[in-house]
């Protein structure tokens, strides 16, 4: 185990962090909060404020390092502390609504991880819901004195948040059947069903009435322009990235990814069939029943069985996997949210495995061409292996790295490398899964022309193979995802709404992968015949998730 004054103060740090947002407990897998809510009220905002300035000071006071672990927990801590205290010193928390990852989000998504096992586990559930409201009403106030001052969210992510709310307020709410989900289990307490059956009122009722909060007050407030601009954009993209970029060399460099993939999934679709076109292609591959799972419970299966047979074939081979992570679960996302597949890690003790969630919106038949390579990037060797390696090395990582960090330029770039890898070890066995990984590169490296071009005003190049010369709108690009990367139009709009509401991050999984594949090279023309591909592997994930700039300088150091 760890030990030294920098991991001791890591400690403390995830103690308070874990006492200031109990969604955050149990996200990580905390005991002890989960019948709680974070103060999502201005009044909560400053006081976090004020204890991670404490942090801050007393992380710059720490002796130095005796090893490059004390160096590396030092280094990360204050990284952590510094982009929390920048966040609120921006004001970003008071105008934190998105359709991905804000507190309307989190809330909500809090439920999907918590005990439904045990009439703890349920009395917890049911607490949570009860007070519902108080979490809402503190963050609406948050959001109100953001409103009042000026810095408000696009009237789009408003919406966006209207419509989110609702669901969560509606009839197939997670809410709505939590009382048939508690019977369903056993059951048991008379008592503490009948709470349920309230709670679950109150908690739509919460979600409601948040929703015309939403509606009444604070959309004709909101502005009609989407984009953050270049100095909120820049500093986004660092928080996300932890490396500075060029916006200008990074935009160009999408469109020569964009270029590129097309010309290989022409290629691919050519193999799947030699007459059509690659429109016509993904179209058969969409439509064909015998490609395609025939309902969410066969997909679920499959996938399931997909990720199991990877890891039991490339663990001691490819990768050194531990013991505690062996088991990892395939679910369906509860109504509402984007859409898409997300993972979330294991609690800290583990007893919560590793889950991949589907958000499949009202599909019945699936297709499958392009959800092998998602599975392998939300699960394994992709979050789950990097998620989950990071909490078993506490013989050399803090406390806080393990279970607080995440920068999505690593774990992102991570995931979408292993896209790519498993393809190179043979996992994608037919072209049409290969096919369906080149249009998941496709997709992200549109995200890095359409989230620099919307957000910073540039103009498609006169050379683009989309809308050349053209200027940037919301429909072009929700067009260009649906054109070259083949999404459905609804999933599409999703997308886009996505990364106006969220700047920086959509760029992450190429800007890391490109990071990555970068080292890979370097590693291989250094050491020439002596290259172990496994050996690479363990150092990109051997030192837990940090910053692209400082992933290079680990990995790099001899």
């Amino acid at each position: 185990m760890t030990s030294g004054a920098v991991f001791d103060l890591s400690d403390h740090l995830v103690d308070e962090l874990v006492e200031l947002s109990p969604i955050e407990a149990t996200f990580v897998g905390v005991d002890g909060f989960d019948h709680l809510w974070d103060d999502l009220s201005p009044e909560g905002i400053r006081e976090r404020e004020r204890r991670l300035r404490r942090y801050q000071r007393e992380f710059v006071d720490l002796p130095a390092g005796h090893d490059r672990w004390e160096v590396l927990a030092g280094r990360v801590g204050s990284g952590f502390l510094d982009d929390e205290v920048d966040k609120i010193s921006a004001g970003d928390p008071f105008r934190d609504l998105n359709t991905v990852a804000s507190p309307l989000q989190h809330v909500r998504q809090v439920f999907d991880h918590m005990d439904t096992t045990t009439s703890a586990g349920w009395e917890n559930i049911t607490v949570r819901m009860e007070t519902l409201n108080e979490a809402l009403e503190g963050y609406r106030w948050t959001l109100e004195e953001g409103r009042r001052g000026s810095l408000l969210v696009s009237r789009r992510q408003v919406l966006a948040g209207i419509e989110d709310a609702r669901v969560h307020a509606g009839a197939g709410s997670y809410f709505a059947s939590a009382p048939d989900r508690f019977r369903a289990r056993g059951g048991g307490k008379a008592r503490l069903e009948s709470r349920l059956e309230l709670a679950s009122q109150l908690a739509r009722e919460a979600f409601a009435s948040f929703a015309d909060y939403l509606q009444n007050q604070y959309l004709p407030d909101a502005p009609v322009e989407d984009g953050v601009g270049r100095d909120r954009y820049l500093r986004h993209a660092h928080r996300h990235l932890g490396m500075e970029i060029d916006p200008e060399e990074t935009y160009r460099w999408g469109w020569t990814e964009v270029a590129s993939l097309h010309r290989r999934m022409v290629a691919v679709a050519s193999r799947i069939e030699p007459d059509e076109s690659l429109p016509d292609v993904v179209q058969l591959l969409k439509t064909d029943p015998a490609r395609s799972a025939s309902d969410p419970s066969q997909f679920i299966r499959l996938m399931t069985e997909r990720q199991q047979l990877a890891l039991a074939e490339l663990d001691r081979v490819q990768f050194d996997v531990p013991e505690p992570i062996k088991k990892l679960e395939v679910k369906i996302a509860p109504p509402g949210g984007s859409l898409g597949a997300y993972y979330v890690q294991p609690s800290e003790d583990y007893s919560r495995p590793g889950t991949v969630w589907y958000s499949l919106g009202n599909q019945q038949a699936i297709p499958l061409w392009d959800e092998v390579s998602t599975a392998y990037h939300e699960g394994f060797p992709g979050h789950h292996l990097q998620c989950g390696i990071q909490l078993t090395l506490a013989d050399r990582l803090s406390r806080l790295h393990r279970v607080a960090i995440w920068h999505p330029g690593y774990g992102e770039g991570w995931a979408l490398y292993t896209e790519l890898l498993m393809d190179e070890l043979g996992y994608l066995e037919k072209p049409e899964y290969v096919l369906g990984m080149l249009s998941a590169e496709m997709m992200r490296a549109c995200r890095v022309v359409i989230d620099l071009g919307l957000h910073l005003g540039y103009r498609i190049p006169v050379d683009a193979p989309f809308r050349p010369g053209e200027a940037w709108s919301f429909e072009t690009a929700a067009k260009m995802l649906t054109d070259l990367a083949f999404l459905y139009p609804d999933y599409a709009t999703s997308e886009v709404i996505r990364y106006l509401g969220w700047p920086g991050q959509a760029i992450s999984y190429k800007v890391g992968e490109r990071v990555i594949l970068d080292l890979r090279s370097e590693m291989q023309t250094r050491q020439g015949d002596e290259f172990d591909l496994k050996e690479f592997h363990a150092r990109v994930l051997g030192s837990g998730p940090v910053g692209l700039t400082h992933l290079r300088e680990l990995v790099l150091d001899t």
